[in-house]
């Protein structure tokens, strides 16, 4: 899919710097943006950080996770009008995953839930 492409090229600073302006205008903070992409991906908040200044696109960023967390798969629900969990490109389900960890915040969710901490 063409759109897919596009967002997969796309700068990985410059989607994230998106994410992590909507929660900070919804009262979250950066370090709660790099805690749930953190636990999302393994990538250390430092490694996000310099990431960011950097020409890696948003596909190398999800292609390259060095720990994707096993209860990512426990995200579910509608993000930009999409069912997360329906997205059948595995990438773009990555991405998706992200997205809908960072409205969660931005909606106020607790930080737990948001963690899938008590899950099952």
């Amino acid at each position: 899919m063409a759109s897919n492409e596009t967002v997969f090229l796309m700068r990985f600073g410059k989607i994230y710097r998106l994410l992590l302006d909507k929660a900070v205008k919804k009262g979250r903070t950066e370090e709660e943006v790099h805690q749930v992409t953190a636990w999302l991906t393994g990538y250390s908040p430092e490694f996000l950080l310099q990431a960011m200044d950097t020409d890696l696109t948003y596909g190398d960023f999800f292609r390259q996770v060095p720990h994707p967390n096993p209860n990512r798969e426990k995200i579910k629900g509608v993000v930009c009008g999409v069912r997360v969990e329906a997205v059948e490109d595995p990438l773009m389900r990555e991405m998706r995953y992200l997205d809908k960890l960072v409205d969660e915040l931005a909606k106020g969710k607790a930080m737990e839930a948001v963690l899938r901490q008590n899950a099952r």
